[in-house]
């Protein structure tokens, strides 16, 4: 790439650098990544325009349209169409997962992680042969998953010739691209602006109108270049007015629509119908042209006025030009333009875009449309767009005539309205359902959904005594449904734990087990996992591990995705509850898989939390801190504010007390404003890991005592007392530490796995002292080890006052493990604890036994 660019590309020399430091890379065979920055008519398309014409590599372009937002996968398809033959190169998975993804298979909803791998290797092997520049423009246009899907490319990409940049204006909320490296674009300076406006103007221009037009372009260059053509034949005296209100992009669409409107009638009629065709497709704008009687010759008074280039694809001057002429016209053209569009659409090759435009043409309810935006929701979940297909079943609702079937298809765009991350917009959705002819059974449902949404939103004082009652409305209804309702009180129920006020957990269970399952074989996974928490919460620990471990069983087999989506946390917190580490971490990972997978946004961030959790157990706090940046991307994407447990726990682990402590704070004062008494729980107990890592034992005992004071905050509670045990004795409550291990035992003993035998020898070891205690740890650390809880088994290697010289023989510590206590560093260097935590020597006679109670 060389040279300073065409004229409109005056005082971008800072831009031009970067370009070309980014051809440089990619020409060294090195990736590289940029997002450029700025607002409307700025010149980041003239500057994708000038690096695709100044490279000689290959170039492959796509841009976001605002209209197709609602349309999945549209904008990679764009990008990609020209390497769908090189599909059967790729793995299998991965083939099949991006043919499904862009309607040329069908099968399940796509893994999105397969899809973004699917991308990244076609990319990277077209970039083998000749080096790719992949140029996106108006990125802020592109529907969800085609953003989520390059993003995931551009942040994966390594040493491969191959070049992503994207042009996107400023974002509110949703930014899928935020932290990729970026440039802004900022106005011009008062010498390149008087520059670029000479360069444009075809002649001599007032001084007065020259300011004029330099004041309201405030260094826009297509301001600059485009508001000169409303002063043609100005008077001088037209320059003395003040500078008219609004932002400039306004002024800019004011100038393209007067020259639209300079000319004749059929081209402007010609440039509407382009402007709502997105896609750029020739043959089908000269189709619908024929339709609407337009000449082939309409489209010269726009070529020639620079507004319009047609060839391969029909592209406008500038993306503001496409907005303005569309934003302008009438209802009536626009819907006449739309239905010409639609009849021209292939219904077989093109069904779902035939179908989003019959929405926009069709005015009054017609049962067919809507039967065409509801089948297109189908096919648009089937291939993970949850968004898109909450947007045509919202479409479908507003356009059904039968007053029943439009509440029930109101009520279904709700539904995965919020899943899709959009509580308001269910709300909405959700009025027009509850003010339809629903019968007893549809009202059930819409105060089900009411109910889930102000769940969804944190308001769970609200969510939990609805969501109680239309269970217990729904049991002569539908018994099924009656018990999902309940299983889904008892997940409200345990997230308000300790801060419930009036109904509670044991209240739900009680409730719960007086219903009867459905007689189906094999039993449904719901109603094991409903029966199983129920028998938790009402007949205790013991009485449970049976259940609990079947439903956990049945729900790792558990393949489809709804399913999957709405029990994944309860049956994972039951698992970690029954100290099963492989369900544990099967079922977590599948959650967040499945998650992303249909692009359930709503449900992402919790699952997202618990994986880091399970990452940081394992010791892989790598990977947790990945996932941790992916949390804080999604919650400014949708507006979410789901608590930072993962965040939080990380830190308590790594023990980097800066970070860690105010973080504890914050979510105890969230979990507390938010009535939630599991992240009481969890805040408490990462706060005892914290300080009994860093030797601080007075402050793990209170946070311990604290976090494991409720027996109903599943897990949490569990592993307060293992912190429990550790702070009482180094703090010379040995009789606190008892009683917590006496605790302890009795849910390890019943669990009988190798975590939970594990942990409760280290603890046992711990309280004990000389070949007892060395023969306990030994027992920790070999149960420990053929888990994947690699925390804990690095744990029962740390040194002690009694085993400075008494670790021969042991077992290697995991690497991973290694990672985690590195914040027991000091423990570990001086053979005890960190100097400001008391540990007594001797903390009873030798050889006398522990209680443990009975299990």
């Amino acid at each position: 790439m060389s040279g300073d660019g065409p004229e409109r590309l005056r005082g971008r020399r800072r831009e031009f650098d970067a370009l070309e430091e980014l051809v440089s890379e990619v020409e060294a065979g090195r990736s590289a990544v940029l997002v450029l920055r700025g607002d409307a008519g700025i010149g980041k398309s003239a500057l994708l325009d000038h690096l695709a014409a100044r490279v000689g590599h290959r170039i492959a372009r796509g841009a976001g349209a605002e209209s197709e937002m609602e349309l999945p996968f549209a904008g990679l398809h764009q990008l990609c169409a020209p390497f769908l033959g090189r599909l059967g190169s790729l793995p299998p998975p991965q083939r099949e997962a991006l043919a499904t993804a862009f309607g040329l298979s069908t099968g399940p909803p796509p893994d999105r992680f397969l899809v973004g791998l699917a991308v990244l290797g076609l990319l990277t092997e077209v970039a083998a042969e000749q080096p790719l520049l992949c140029l996106v423009d108006d990125a802020q246009w592109l529907d969800r998953v085609s953003a989520q899907t390059l993003a995931f490319v551009a942040r994966r990409m390594l040493a491969e010739p191959l070049a992503l940049v994207f042009a996107s204006r400023e974002q509110q909320g949703r930014d899928d691209f935020t932290g990729l490296p970026e440039l802004t674009l900022d106005g011009l300076d008062d010498t390149g602006a008087r520059a670029l406006l000479d360069a444009a103007a075809d002649g001599p221009m007032d001084e007065r109108i020259r300011d004029r037009i330099l004041a309201e372009a405030r260094g826009n260059p297509l301001a600059l270049l485009e508001l000169p053509h409303d002063r043609i034949g100005a008077e001088p005296a037209d320059g003395l007015d003040l500078p008219g209100p609004g932002p400039v992009t306004d002024r800019i669409e004011r100038s393209y629509l007067a020259r639209v409107r300079s000319l004749p009638a059929a081209t402007q009629r010609l440039l509407l119908t382009a402007a709502a065709e997105p896609i750029g497709d020739v043959t089908l704008l000269r189709r619908a042209a024929e339709r609407l009687g337009i000449s082939p010759a309409a489209a010269g008074p726009a070529v020639t006025a620079g507004l319009l280039d047609v060839r391969a694809l029909v592209r406008f001057r500038h993306p503001l030009l496409r907005s303005a002429i569309y934003r302008s016209a009438g209802l009536a053209e626009l819907r006449e333009t739309h239905r010409v569009l639609a009849e021209v659409t292939d219904p077989d090759l093109d069904p779902d875009r035939r179908a989003w435009h019959l929405a926009r043409a069709t005015l009054r309810p017609d049962e067919s449309v809507a039967a065409e935006l509801e089948s297109s929701a189908e096919r648009a979940l089937a291939r993970g767009g949850t968004a898109a297909a909450a947007a045509f079943l919202a479409h479908a609702a507003v356009l059904t005539p039968h007053p029943r079937r439009k509440a029930t298809r109101a009520l279904a765009a709700a539904q995965v309205k919020l899943r899709a991350g959009a509580p308001a917009a269910a709300r909405d959705l959700l009025a027009l359902a509850g003010s339809g002819d629903l019968d007893e059974l549809g009202r059930a449902r819409v105060d089900l959904l009411q109910a889930q949404i102000a769940f969804a939103s944190s308001r769970i004082d609200e969510a939990l005594p609805l969501l109680l009652a239309t269970a217990r409305r729904l049991v002569p209804l539908d018994a099924g449904l009656a018990r999902e309702s309940f299983l889904e009180t008892l997940s409200a129920a345990m997230f308000a734990g300790r801060l419930a006020s009036g109904t509670n957990v044991r209240e739900v269970a009680a409730a719960a087990q007086k219903t009867s399952p459905p007689a189906t074989k094999p039993p449904r996974n719901a109603d094991l996992l409903l029966n199983a928490l129920a028998t938790r919460f009402t007949g205790g620990y013991r009485d449970a591990v049976a259940a609990s471990r079947d439903a956990v069983r049945a729900f790792r087999r558990e393949t489809d995705p709804e399913e999957v989506l709405r029990w994944s946390w309860l049956a994972s917190a039951l698992a970690a509850e029954m100290w099963d580490d492989e369900g544990w971490t099967e079922l977590a990972t599948r959650h967040v898989r499945t998650a992303r997978t249909v692009g359930a946004l709503t449900e992402l961030p919790l699952a997202l939390n618990s994986r880091v959790v399970v990452h940081t157990y394992a010791g892989e706090l790598d990977a947790a801190a990945l996932l941790i940046a992916e949390i804080d991307r999604l919650q400014e994407a949708v507006g979410s504010s789901f608590a930072a447990y993962g965040t939080m726990t990380l830190a308590a682990w790594r023990g980097r007390v800066h970070e860690a402590a105010p973080l504890i704070e914050a979510s105890m004062e969230d979990a507390l404003n938010r009535g939630e008494g599991i992240g009481v729980a969890v805040a408490r107990r990462a706060g005892a890991v914290l300080h009994n890592g860093l030797g601080r034992y007075e402050e793990a005992f209170d946070a311990a005592r604290l976090a494991s004071a409720h027996p109903h905050d599943l897990a949490a509670a569990n592993w307060g007392l293992v912190e429990l045990v550790e702070a009482g004795v180094r703090s010379g409550r040995v009789d606190a530490a008892e009683a917590a291990l006496v605790r302890l035992t009795r849910t390890t003993d019943a669990a009988a796995t190798d975590w939970a035998l594990g942990v409760q020898a280290r603890s046992r070891a711990l309280l004990s002292q000389g070949d007892a205690a060395e023969e306990l740890y030994r027992e920790a650390i070999e149960r420990l080890g053929r888990t994947r809880v690699a925390a804990e088994s690095a744990r029962a290697h740390l040194p002690t006052p009694h085993r400075r010289n008494a670790r021969d023989g042991l077992p290697r510590e995991p690497a991973r493990g290694r990672a985690v206590t590195d914040s027991w560093a000091v423990r570990r260097r001086r053979g005890g604890p960190a100097p400001n935590g008391p540990c007594p020597l001797s903390v009873r006679p030798r050889g006398t036994p522990v209680r443990t109670g009975d299990a």
